[in-house]
């Protein structure tokens, strides 16, 4: 314990403002150690000591920041090469508990029916209070094929259960399709913010014209984020000049102002956005730094509100911390922290309802109608020509943003 107090003291910061303050601190936290070790009912060593300690530290500084020990931090770099066995969700702590950021596109947890909102009660049989977000992820991570229970509570509904096969969690960030009953609109969906997702974009926006696009809509529904490089490349495809995003945070080195470029830049080009709760980090820095540069409209519901910057910071070769170092700010200044982004058309999800005219006149009610054409169709079995296509039925936020994107087309043209 000697040579752990007299480490603790060398690495004390010559600038401290007050080092007899923080020696104390030291000392107190080392005497702690002392008291543990000396009576605890079970035999403890230092090492575990400390590392419960850090575990306990860093999610009291906020709900990102976490101590990686030598299995989360394998597993972290396992996640960040884009393969992995899980659920495909995210999740995060909000107002104290474990929640659904956004489940996946076409993952278990997706295919199970796991909603943004969502609050995860139980992992199997473990209760969720009081375990932090890595712990959490380390029990819902698992071999593909295995099972795994939650109980779920989900805004007016009883708390209900729900069994998911884990699987390997492939993620094809970015899909575009056309958009049914819109043929001069493609629909480009984003589900999170890899590495392939500025290169991909490029190759679908240079085929626009060629195709006959007039205008496009981004869906960032229930989008993550992921890297921040990334969310800017994609700002920076459909804004020509002034701030992007930036980052401040207590350490100068850690600022950042980000701002865009001429060169290769879609201005022309009507964008409509889809965002909602599940739309989170560099979903928002992308919807609000359109929205602030007044590039697109922005059409669903509010977003997560989680504007924080997290850097992986080793300790050593296994073992790692999660850290906080600064905020986002949008090209207005404002921050999404726990603020989110408010959509320009505020719309919640819905069906959208087709009513049926009995009353109406149709062309077989009139006595020269051509009997010819009558032949009735099975369209349960009639496939689309084009399987790329995007249905609009049923989604009313879809709906509304291809609507007001047609509107947008038509002034353009004027």
């Amino acid at each position: 314990m000697k040579k752990l107090l007299l480490t603790l003291c060398l690495i004390i910061p010559l600038f401290a403002s007050n080092k007899q303050t923080r020696l104390q601190a030291y000392e107190k936290f080392v005497k702690v150690v002392n008291i543990i070790e000396a009576y605890y009912v079970d035999e403890i060593n230092t090492t575990t000591i400390i590392n419960k300690a850090l575990k306990g530290l860093l999610p009291e500084l906020d709900a990102h920041s976490s101590y990686l020990d030598k299995k989360a931090y394998k597993e972290l770099k396992i996640q960040t090469n884009g393969e992995f066995g899980g659920l495909g969700i995210v999740v995060g702590m909000k107002n104290g508990v474990l929640t659904v950021i956004s489940p996946i596109d076409d993952t278990p947890a997706y295919k199970a029916g796991l909603k943004a909102g969502d609050i995860i009660l139980k992992i199997n049989d473990k209760a969720t209070i009081d375990m932090t977000l890595d712990e959490a992820v380390n029990l819902m991570r698992g071999k593909p094929g295995t099972k795994i229970t939650l109980t779920i509570v989900r805004k007016g509904q009883k708390p209900f259960k729900v069994t998911i096969t884990r699987g390997i969690i492939k993620i094809k960030s970015v899909k575009a399709k056309d958009l049914q009953g819109y043929p001069n609109i493609k629909y480009i969906r984003i589900s999170s913010f890899d590495k392939n997702v500025v290169p991909s974009l490029k190759k679908i926006l240079k085929n626009l014209k060629k195709e006959g696009k007039k205008g496009i809509i981004i869906d960032l529904r229930n989008n993550p984020g992921g890297l921040l490089n990334q969310a800017v490349g994609t700002l920076d495809l459909f804004i020509d000049k002034g701030v992007l995003v930036s980052q401040r945070g207590r350490v100068k080195s850690e600022n950042q102002v980000y701002t865009a470029h001429y060169f290769g830049t879609y201005k022309n080009i009507p964008i409509v956005v889809l965002v909602n709760g599940g739309s989170a980090s560099a979903s928002e820095i992308v919807s609000g730094g359109l929205q602030d540069h007044r590039r697109a409209v922005i059409v669903g519901e509010k977003t997560f509100g989680k504007g924080s910057v997290q850097a992986i910071l080793p300790v050593n070769k296994d073992e790692a911390i999660r850290l906080t170092i600064a905020r986002y700010y949008l090209p207005s200044g404002r921050t999404i922290q726990a603020k989110g982004v408010t959509p320009d058309i505020i719309v919640h999800p819905g069906k959208v309802e087709v009513q049926k005219d009995e009353l109406q006149i149709k062309e077989a009610n009139l006595k020269a109608h051509l009997k010819a054409e009558l032949n009735e169709i099975d369209h349960k079995k009639v496939k689309h020509k084009n399987k790329n296509v995007q249905k609009v039925d049923g989604d009313l936020q879809l709906l509304t943003g291809a609507n007001v994107l047609k509107a947008l087309i038509i002034s353009k043209g004027k």
